[in-house]
């Protein structure tokens, strides 16, 4: 098991930047590929970017692609969601999420709360 806390949400204007952290506890974080989604309010989940146990391969939503960077720390057991030049649409509730030994697309089985992040115009 893994237990995963997100933070860094907050308010902005557009254009403007956060960084989203994921604190990992529990079994070994490395083993675990690391995912970011989102939840805008009345829309289901989506998918926003992903990064595999090992750091080989990350997948991004398209609209956010080259807007934002997903990395994580093995050393330290977190992982970041960097996002710049944010939207609007891109308000929501983020949750960071956890699969082991995991694909881009697979399922994802251990959740964090979730932290609002806010964009205004």
């Amino acid at each position: 098991q893994v237990q995963l806390v997100e933070s860094g949400g907050g308010l902005v204007q557009a254009g403007g930047s956060l960084r989203l952290s994921c604190a990992a506890s529990g079994r070994s974080f490395s083993t675990y590929t690391m995912g970011w989604f989102r939840q805008a309010p009345g829309k289901e989940r989506e998918f926003v970017a992903a990064v595999t146990w090992n750091g080989s391969n990350t997948g991004y939503k398209e609209s956010v692609k080259g807007r934002f960077t997903i990395s994580r720390d093995n050393a330290k057991n977190t992982g970041y969601l960097q996002m710049n030049n944010l939207k609007p649409e891109d308000t929501g509730v983020y949750y960071c999420a956890a699969a082991f030994l995991g694909r881009i697309g697979g399922t994802y089985d251990h959740w964090g709360q979730g932290t609002q992040v806010t964009v205004s115009s």
